[in-house]
């Protein structure tokens, strides 16, 4: 089939090279001048299974409330005259219960483990550089209730399968002897020796410049405008997308199937269809900073979690990003959240780094309510979603783009999750489960 991918974020282009290797004809389309231009450009850059607990759960709305008008705050929400971010927080506020929150972890930790082996495979395969660590990772924590509160989360998730251990003050700084100035604050941590860390750019770049090696056509520079459809059948095939291309000319592009990749802007273009996806975007913010002493620099890839910043060793480099923003499309650098993540990455590792001169960068993750993407069909046989990862973009990516090349191909995807438009029956220990939706 010729299949059109629409998007080239670390999404779209694991879309693309799966569905290549499916031997599929496949086309991308994205508007930017190449691949992983937007969320993928710089964000985190953890493979981070062990952070599969919901943003929803039950201890999140007391915590929304206070921070609220906290403009330095782990998550700052602006309320705005939208009817979809007001949608969203009301299903935020639903999938908050116990159950829903074991069960969205559940398909979280599915679909991130999976990904992480075939990531694994990939890289294998291809020898990609993308200064890749796999020295775990180490949530470690300087409050107390934060800690005590994280242990029921530590032994679900081992549950669930992901080695997440438990881990006190003395073996935290054993892990990463970088934290040592701060021991009198850290009070305990969590270490998952099986996640990794590295930079989704370079790995994105590396795996469009072999997929293009292998056949993917990337069409860049290239806006797309709406899909068309066949007929005006509440389920008629689509049959192309209009486009706006380099030139500026507008033109039609047919394919067999599309698959939506285009993370907070897919539900934008799938509305008119009448397909309403749950995606708001979620501003996060990353700064990168020269590593001026390696000796004092983290080399273990960390999650901060009572400030939620993760810190990834990028070679000569340090990643530091998080924080969540709620307000709109815009990637306008706030600079108050900015110097926020300098002012605690001074203070954990004052002399590592050259904090007078980092690279601040902004990029809207895809959320859902659930944490749970939608990968999978849509009411039209040919029309395909692999969109709403939200922060685990990088983690989930390569499973995401391998299970949607499966799902176009006719094929059952080997990971147990709970594909879009394919029920799976749901476990019998989560109370009144939601129905699935078909999109």
């Amino acid at each position: 089939m010729k299949v059109i991918v629409l998007g080239s974020g670390i999404i779209g282009t694991a879309s693309a090279w799966f569905l290549t290797k499916a031997g599929h004809e496949v086309t991308v389309i994205e508007r930017q001048p190449g691949v992983a231009q937007e969320t993928s450009m710089a964000n985190g850059c953890q493979i981070s299974v062990s952070h599969a607990q919901p943003w929803a759960n039950p201890a999140a709305p007391l915590k929304v409330l206070k921070w609220l008008g906290q403009e330095d705050a782990p998550l700052l929400y602006r309320f705005r005259p939208e009817l979809l971010q007001w949608k969203w927080v009301l299903s935020f506020l639903r999938e908050c219960t116990a159950a829903r929150a074991t069960y969205n972890m559940r398909q979280i930790l599915a679909i991130a483990e999976y990904s992480r082996q075939v990531l694994q495979e990939v890289r294998k395969e291809t020898g990609i550089d993308y200064d890749c660590l796999t020295r775990g990772i180490l949530h470690f924590y300087t409050d107390q209730k934060e800690f005590d509160n994280s242990l029921p989360i530590g032994r679900l998730m081992r549950e669930l399968g992901c080695p997440r251990e438990s881990i006190d003050a003395d073996r935290v700084i054993e892990i990463e002897p970088a934290l040592q100035d701060m021991r009198q604050k850290i009070v305990g941590g969590h270490f998952t020796a099986t996640d990794e860390s590295g930079d989704v750019s370079k790995f994105t770049k590396g795996l469009a410049k072999q997929a293009s090696q292998a056949g993917v056509k990337f069409n860049f520079n290239t806006t797309v405008t709406r899909l068309l459809q066949e007929g005006s059948g509440a389920s008629s095939p689509i049959t192309g997308v209009e486009v706006i291309d380099a030139d500026g000319h507008h033109q039609v592009m047919k394919g067999d199937a599309f698959v939506i990749a285009m993370g907070s802007f897919s539900g934008q273009l799938v509305k008119p269809l009448g397909i309403e996806l749950m995606i708001y975007p979620g501003k996060g913010y990353s700064a990168t900073y020269a590593v001026t002493d390696s000796h004092v620099a983290p080399f273990v890839s960390l999650i901060d979690d009572g400030y939620k910043l993760v810190f990834s060793r990028l070679g000569d480099q340090l990643r530091v990003a998080g924080t969540c923003e709620l307000n709109g499309y815009t990637r306008e650098l706030n600079t108050v959240r900015c110097e926020a993540i300098t002012r605690r990455a001074r203070e954990l590792f004052p002399q590592a780094c050259d904090y007078n001169h980092p690279q601040y960068w902004a990029g809207l993750r895809p959320l859902t309510p659930s944490n749970v993407p939608y990968i999978g069909k849509t009411k039209f046989n040919n029309l395909f979603l692999n969109a709403g990862h939200g922060t685990l973009g990088w983690t989930m990516g390569c499973g995401a783009g391998r299970a949607i090349a499966d799902i176009v191909s006719g094929r059952l995807p080997e990971v147990d999750f709970a594909f879009t438009g394919m029920a799976r029956p749901m476990p019998a220990q989560v109370a009144r489960p939601f129905p699935l939706r078909q999109l």
